[in-house]
């Protein structure tokens, strides 16, 4: 299961997806899931999301609007909600905050 989320976190993953690949029901996949990771499917799919944002709000080339259908959020609103839960900051303030860490780098070298 977390190998197929990991491979397919960028489109649609549905509990129902997960348990045919599981082939077990959707409850059953549930509830052996979460006691094995400690989070339900949805919310191991969005932190794993979120992962994946982390690297890509790296490349400036990149909006943020970007980066949130790049790693599976339909809309830019949703994804800086789950964002901000997760990570306790927007992302565009992640980003600010690595360009500010890695200003900080450069003038100490």
């Amino acid at each position: 299961m977390i190998e197929y989320i990991h491979a397919n976190s960028s489109g649609n993953i549905s509990l129902a997806d997960l348990a045919k690949v599981a082939e077990l029901t959707p409850h059953h996949l549930a509830t052996l899931f979460t006691k094995a990771t400690g989070l339900s499917p949805h919310q191991y799919v969005l932190r794993v999301r979120i992962e994946r944002a982390k690297i890509h709000l790296t490349d400036e080339q990149l909006s943020i609007a970007e980066v949130s259908k790049l790693v599976g959020f339909r809309t830019q609103e949703h994804f800086t909600k789950v964002f901000r839960k997760v990570v306790g900051v927007t992302p565009s303030k992640f980003r600010e905050d690595l360009t500010s860490d890695a200003n900080k780098e450069t003038s100490l070298a």
